[in-house]
């Protein structure tokens, strides 16, 4: 499970009756007075949105909205959530939309509704517990061997020279100077393995009540904020888990809205995913060791030892069931565990007070572990395991890994029950249809609404048991993208093979950068096909070339929106976190449709059961996962309404196969074209148009 997790809120303060909310007329008035406020525009799809949220919400419905760039979706969804008057949950993918909402977007929208309103609603960040510095640890120190040897060697003045016991030393002066304590307020930032020595989980916490800086604690501060706030803004993770875990983790709310919504399935897979490493079984046997009796360590050590010879010579994939040894070393895991978490109990219970925070941390470990062992163990039909190799756990060894068949079930019926739900994105009609993005998120046709509402219309059924009912709205984009830009298909070149060199492809990416002047942002379907890329055009190419990996993902973006003779290349994080207007880019060049890998077991495992279902699985599942990665890659193009340029896919699948039309029309309506002489023509023109760069 992810570590992004905090412990349930308790009940909420005892409130006022929520105030009345303002009539569903007036909310074209109140949008105009809040885009005013942050200086926007005032966009018709944003004024259609408004409306749509507002509807739903006094119908206590559903509601999918697909809102292109520069429709404005933040306010069109913040100023109906504050006209009704309920506590409203906004939940995003990305750091930057929350700022975004946090720091603009709500403060001045509450000051331009408070003239009608006549309050001014209070907001708050909620995030998981590990997300804010823990002062127990800050000035207690670490309870664990992760902390043992941070400050050796020291310089002459006793200092720590490694990088990781400066950024320790760092985070503890910050400790006193900060305000919230969020991981996110610090700059520079800190590796995830400094910051792990002065943050807890949910699990390792001692509670408020127990730890000697309770009263001070930055989370229990959020999670009281949050408490009052009439608008919480968080993360999908904490989402994820308020539906996954049924304990609350979010205050009550009425509405929640989910902004990013095509990730939102990503991010509740990623919740609901655990796996058991090496790593983490020799952690627990370390922790435990300090509390728990000689022969609870020992069961785990041998377990551990046994596992770890196992999984050196494991083969990756999918594993239908675990092969008998296997199954015995697991198990072996989890019966220690449940010994380790006994004694560790049995130590609380003779009151060392003094070791409550290594007790914690080693329960926690213990009780990860039995829980992710039980769930390999107990081989669900609803979970897919599989063998993972990875650097990341160091060579030659393994983890397991389940996590779920799908996630559509447990968010139906988690995530609709008492409350209005907005779903909205720049990406969730794929092929021109909301049903495949909608179905995935629990919503499933039988119960779609006609998108137009009518007087004399079906009317959604009320009650506890009534099924998720949902409309689906478009409300298109300010941009004219057939006039602001090309969606040119590299026909011409051979179908994209396994290997990343593909000679045919860095000629053509050469000719289209050249044409371009440089403003190129690169999409790559691998980091080797990225890096090989940049490899051979920088040995060819007289513009500066950018790689992901080389520093950091903000400086890279910083340094290409600076420069218009730069390009970035890059994979997964920059096909959908790149937002750079103007004409620093102006050439968006996806290498080939990004399917899935073949060896996916998870995706390979999803595939194979829509297909058993009498479904077709590649394009319910392969073909869906592509949609949306190109549907975003292609979003990266225009950000303004003066951007012009060129989207080239060097795939030529995308005009030859079959399925090359759900594609198409799951990306922005750019002016279609295989003449690779008409597209070199255009980017030239674009590029002798194009204004400076100016320096960001």
């Amino acid at each position: 499970m992810t570590n992004d997790t905090t412990e349930p809120l308790p009940g909420g303060p005892e409130t006022a009756e929520p105030p009345a909310p303002v009539p569903a007329s007036r909310i074209p008035e109140l949008l105009h007075a809040a885009v005013a406020a942050v200086g926007g525009v005032e966009r018709p799809g944003q004024v259609r949105m408004a409306e749509a949220v507002s509807a739903a919400v006094d119908e206590g419905e559903h509601l999918l909205v697909q809102a292109g760039t520069g429709t404005g979706k933040s306010l069109a969804y913040l100023v109906p959530a504050l006209a009704h008057g309920d506590r409203v949950v906004v939940a995003t993918a990305t750091l930057a939309l929350q700022r975004q909402l946090v720091e603009r977007d709500l403060p001045r929208t509450v000051e331009a509704l408070h003239p009608v309103l006549r309050r001014r609603p209070l907001f708050a960040m909620l995030k998981g517990r590990s997300n804010y510095l823990c002062l127990h640890r800050a000035n207690e120190g670490t309870p664990s061997d992760e902390g043992e040897g941070l400050f050796d060697p020291v310089d002459a003045l006793g200092g720590p020279t490694g990088k990781l016991g400066q950024d320790v030393l760092r985070l503890r002066d910050w400790a006193e100077e900060t305000e919230t304590g969020d991981r996110d307020d610090l700059t520079p930032g800190v590796s995830d393995k400094a910051w792990a020595q002065l943050a807890v989980t949910s699990k390792e916490c001692l509670g408020a009540s127990r730890c000697a800086y309770g009263e001070e604690c930055f989370a229990e501060q959020a999670r009281e904020r949050a408490k009052l706030a009439d608008v919480v803004v968080t993360n999908h993770a904490m989402l994820a888990i308020d539906a996954i875990e049924g304990a609350p983790v979010l205050p009550e709310h009425g509405l929640l809205i989910i902004d990013e919504a095509h990730e939102l399935v990503n991010r509740v897979t990623g919740a609901a995913t655990a796996e058991l490493t090496v790593g983490a079984v020799n952690r627990a046997v370390k922790r435990a060791a300090k509390l728990a009796n000689e022969k609870a360590v020992d069961a785990l050590q041998a377990a551990a030892e046994n596992f770890h010879g196992l999984m050196e010579t494991a083969q990756p994939g999918q594993v239908d069931e675990l092969p008998e040894y296997l199954g015995y070393a697991v198990a072996a895991i989890r019966d220690a565990c449940r010994q380790v978490i006994t004694s560790l109990g049995e130590t609380r219970d003779k009151g060392l007070t003094d070791e409550d925070a290594v007790r914690k941390q080693a329960m926690a470990s213990a009780e990860t572990l039995h829980e992710t062992a039980d769930r390999l163990l107990t081989g669900s039909e609803y979970d897919v395991i599989w063998i993972e190799r990875s650097d990341r756990y160091g060579l030659g060894t393994a983890s397991l890994r389940v996590a779920p068949l799908s996630v559509s079930g447990l968010l139906r019926e988690n995530l609709y029950r008492d409350r209005s739900v907005v779903l909205t994105s720049a990406t969730l009609k794929l092929g021109g249809d909301f049903n495949g993005v909608a179905a995935s998120l629990g919503l499933p046709g039988e119960t779609r609404l006609p998108d137009h509402r009518t007087p004399d219309g079906p009317a959604a059924e009320t009650g506890e048991d009534a099924p998720p009912y949902w409309r689906g709205l478009d409300v298109g984009s300010p941009f004219t993208y057939p006039k602001q830009g090309i969606l040119y298909v590299a026909k011409h070149l051979p179908p994209p093979g396994r290997e990343p060199d593909r000679p045919e492809m860095l000629d053509e990416l050469a000719e289209l950068i050249d044409a371009a002047g440089g403003r190129t942002l690169g999409l790559f379907s691998s980091m080797r096909a990225a890096q090989t890329a940049a490899e051979k055009l920088r040995e060819r190419l007289d513009v500066p070339i950018l790689l992901q990996g080389e520093d950091t993902l903000g400086e890279l973006i910083r340094a290409f929106a600076s420069d218009a003779e730069t390009c970035l290349f890059g994979t997964l994080s920059l096909w959908q976190g790149v937002d750079v207007p103007g004409s620093a880019c102006q050439l968006v060049v996806m290498d080939r449709i990004p399917f899935p890998r073949p060896d996916d077991p998870l995706m390979s495992a999803r595939q194979k059961d829509v297909e058993a279902h009498g479904g077709n699985g590649f394009m319910a599942v392969a073909a869906t996962h592509a949609a949306l990665l190109m549907a975003q890659g292609a979003g990266r193009l225009v950000r303004a309404a003066d951007d012009k340029g060129v989207v080239a896919v060097l795939d030529p699948r995308l005009a030859t196969a079959r399925y090359g039309g759900f594609f198409r029309s799951s990306m922005p309506d750019f002016w279609y074209t295989t003449d690779r002489n008409q597209v070199r023509r255009s980017l030239a023109a674009i590029d002798a148009a194009a204004p400076p760069v100016r320096p960001r």
